[in-house]
């Protein structure tokens, strides 16, 4: 047996309703809702398809269409920017920004969320215009970031403000 008879993980699976390739996996499987099939999208490493999506019935209108270079070209195209969109859109919650003016002066104030699941917190950060830390308390990750609780930060000479939750 030589080494080319041995599958290796980065084989790729070109199957009628499996295929592999490009860091992910595309798998036909029965719609529980209805008749129809959906196709699921699994990126590799990950438990949970991060795309499922219906599929197209073949001619017989019974069984799923056969995946081919294509399709699985489109499916990983599309489920590479679903995960990119779901990961900006989670950067965005996790993180703002908001310049303000206090006593005279522009300062940016920036909330950073540590979804950590035994002690969810946050860091507000105050940075003057030339990007040098002002000030950094930690904060109840259910802190509210607004023009006015900045401002208000600022003003007061960043001390740590009132939990409120």
């Amino acid at each position: 047996m030589t080494d080319s008879d041995i599958a290796t993980d980065d084989t790729p699976i070109q199957e009628p309703r499996l295929w592999t390739g490009d860091g992910w996996t595309a798998k036909v499987i029965k719609n529980e809702d209805d008749d129809g099939w959906a196709v699921a999208m699994i990126k590799d490493g990950e438990p949970e398809p991060a795309l499922v999506g219906p599929w197209t019935m073949g001619r017989d209108k019974k069984n799923p269409k056969p995946l081919d270079g294509n399709a699985f070209s489109t499916l990983v195209k599309t489920a590479s920017e679903f995960v990119r969109r779901h990961e900006q859109q989670l950067h965005a919650s996790l993180h703002q920004s908001i310049e303000v003016t206090a006593h005279s002066a522009r300062v940016t104030v920036s909330l950073d969320i540590v979804p950590d699941e035994d002690n969810p917190h946050a860091l507000l950060t105050a940075q003057d215009e030339a990007g040098e830390e002002l000030a950094q308390v930690r904060v109840a990750a259910s802190f509210k970031l607004s023009r006015a609780s900045a401002t208000a930060w600022a003003e007061g000479g960043f001390a740590k403000p009132a939990d409120r939750s």
